[in-house]
């Protein structure tokens, strides 16, 4: 139900515009003296925990909003059949699919919002921070993955359940290593993709202790001439770093000699090559998914919300993110941004400002930690995507992967997990 990868149309939906975000970060950030995931504060919330969502996705990714959709309802349907927040029903604000990010949020905010889930895009987080952060209402994206939003001004809040680009260089070298790579080169399209993800393995294969040898930069598909220099080198293993056209940039590969075995693939390359390319061109390549793909019985819920679901992309995302910000208004008594932002952290088990705390307990069911927070008990919530983790920025901290293995058919199929700290 869940993509190996969103295909080049929802990578470019999740990464689009990250100049953009880099640039107006940089005037944002001084904005603020303030974070308002460390802040204490007072009840100062109306009664009614009001969610609403920011659905961005167009033309052929529009299938992102479904799975996003129907997983943040599911996660209020959950909270209210548990008695809600403090006795009242969560409300849920329907959405409607626009691109306009601002106007969407500001919408968002005359309707009290109190928390909005997305946007998917990373380029359109901006203008949505910059309003909702003046409204004080929590903005939880289930799938930015642009680094730059880590140091983006959002008086604190701004979070995500997705974990950063940078985070995949330290998984891919870790599915390196544990196919006895000894040294590895990076073969990455020119592009920001390229650079952020490249430069990550590079540094994360430094620090394992992994030598780094026939790298390369190449433009659109033409791969051919890193790719032999690569296999020229003896990199025992090849990342292949590729934002657009990934299965011509494959076919070079192939054609220059390298050997499947020794394939990487970073996530936006992950797709069901089958026929489209040479038989045998992937046999043993292993590429990463972000996130862990759905359990069978959250699959089964969520397609009781939305029965014509072909696609989960994001949906576990999506759905801690509310099922977080529904724990932290409960765990501070109080629908109001502020203090949602002020307790997120705490609930997703995270430590940054909270020296000397009481420990909290573990919990993974929604309704079994809002029954937890009813007794009084502080709660750690590890969700569908994984352990969470909220550090000062609002980002995870433990990012998880599923790795998927190919065989002689170029088809991708579900081999583990991989799990780092980031």
């Amino acid at each position: 139900m869940r993509r190996p990868g969103a295909g080049s149309a929802g990578r470019a939906a999740l990464r689009a515009g990250a100049g953009v975000v880099a640039v107006l970060g940089l005037s944002a950030c001084s904005v603020f003296a303030t974070n308002a995931r460390l802040a204490q504060t007072e009840a100062s919330g109306d009664g009614v925990l009001r969610i609403g969502m920011l659905l961005d996705n167009t033309g052929s990714a529009a299938f992102l909003n479904d799975a996003q959709q129907a997983a943040v309802e599911l996660a209020i349907q959950q909270a209210n059949a548990a008695g809600g927040h403090k006795g009242r029903p969560i409300e849920f604000l329907q959405p409607s699919v626009t691109s306009d990010t601002a106007a969407a949020a500001r919408q968002l905010v005359a309707a009290k919002a109190d928390v909005v889930i997305g946007p998917t895009d990373s380029s359109r987080a901006p203008a949505a921070i910059d309003v909702l952060d003046k409204a004080k209402t929590v903005l939880i994206s289930p799938a930015n993955l642009d680094p730059a939003l880590s140091g983006y001004g959002s008086g604190g809040y701004y979070f995500r359940t997705a974990p950063p680009e940078t985070a995949e260089g330290a998984a891919l070298v870790a599915v390196a290593k544990g196919k006895d790579a000894t040294s590895i080169a990076v073969l990455r399209q020119k592009g920001a993709y390229g650079q952020d993800v490249g430069d990550a393995v590079a540094a994360a294969a430094k620090a394992a202790g992994l030598a780094e040898k026939g790298s390369g930069e190449f433009s659109g598909h033409d791969a051919g001439s890193a790719a032999a220099a690569a296999r020229a080198a003896g990199a025992g293993a090849v990342v292949v770093v590729a934002h657009d056209e990934a299965q011509a940039v494959l076919a070079q590969v192939h054609d220059a000699g390298v050997p499947g075995s020794k394939i990487l693939l970073a996530d936006a390359a992950v797709a069901q090559y089958a026929t489209g390319l040479a038989s045998g061109a992937l046999d043993g390549a292993s590429g990463l998914v972000p996130g862990l793909f759905p359990s069978a019985a959250f699959e089964t819920e969520i397609l009781k919300q939305s029965p014509g679901l072909k696609d989960m992309t994001f949906a576990a995302e999506a759905y801690d993110a509310a099922a977080l910000a529904i724990l932290a208004a409960g765990e501070a008594q109080d629908d109001a941004g502020a203090s949602i932002a002020s307790h997120l952290i705490g609930v997703s088990g995270g430590t940054a400002g909270r020296g000397g705390a009481a420990p909290r307990t573990k919990c993974t069911a929604l309704a079994d930690c809002l029954g937890l927070e009813s007794k009084g008990k502080p709660i750690d919530y590890d969700g569908q995507s994984g352990p969470i983790a909220f550090d000062a920025n609002g980002d995870i901290t433990t990012a998880n992967f599923t790795v998927m293995s190919y065989g002689t058919d170029n088809t991708a199929h579900q081999a583990g997990t991989q799990t780092v700290a980031h």
